[in-house]
């Protein structure tokens, strides 16, 4: 569904409306790159081991979770020796979820064994900050979200450890707190000035 406000409403009765708490997911319509609210965060640089061809590491939080690499929003490495991907926040978040869509049109097996690291770490370019996850294999052409627990970090990476392998991302959805920040919460793939 479409919309910029949420509601929720007793209808047709007097009635005390309690909510503890109200949590909201979707994607922004238009670039959510560029876009957004204040649920959404992607101010941010991305980096990764290696560019093929013209697979750029932006096209993993470009707010498009299309799966098929023809259609141009999946970041890709080379064949490298450990191959990463890394988001850098710009400054600490508390990091509740990364969530990952898998390329749907050839060889979901490639993401098997990759590693979520979070941390203020650049040592190993941020390889090596305290693992989130370790992503066992993604159904082609779906998303799979890993919860990390409000662990700590400026950087968010996704390696591939001990084996040469290409690193496709089709999207990349982190979703955390703002350290300090106890009201709104982010999704560090999705650009707000609010979150900043």
């Amino acid at each position: 569904m479409e919309g910029r406000y949420v509601n929720i409403v007793i209808p047709g009765r007097r009635e005390y409306l309690t909510l503890c708490e109200v949590e909201v997911t979707g994607q922004a319509l238009g670039n959510t790159a560029l876009t957004g609210d204040s649920y959404h965060l992607t101010r941010g640089n991305v980096i990764q081991s290696s560019l093929y061809g013209n697979d750029v590491p932006e096209r993993a939080i470009d707010g498009n979770r299309a799966s098929n690499y023809g259609q141009g929003s999946c970041s890709v490495t080379n064949n490298d020796l450990k191959p990463w991907w890394r988001l850098d926040l710009l400054k600490t978040y508390q990091i509740n979820t990364v969530t990952i869509t898998n390329r749907g049109d050839c060889c979901p097996e490639r993401i098997n064994g990759a590693e979520i690291r979070i941390g203020n770490s650049l040592n190993d370019n941020g390889n090596d900050n305290p693992r989130c996850a370790v992503i066992s294999s993604i159904k082609a052409g779906t998303s799979q979200t890993f919860a990390c627990n409000r662990m700590e970090g400026r950087y968010v990476n996704i390696v591939i450890p001990g084996r040469r392998e290409y690193l496709t991302l089709c999207e990349v959805e982190v979703t955390g707190q703002a350290l300090g920040n106890t009201i709104n919460t982010c999704n560090m793939s999705v650009p707000s000035i609010n979150c900043l």
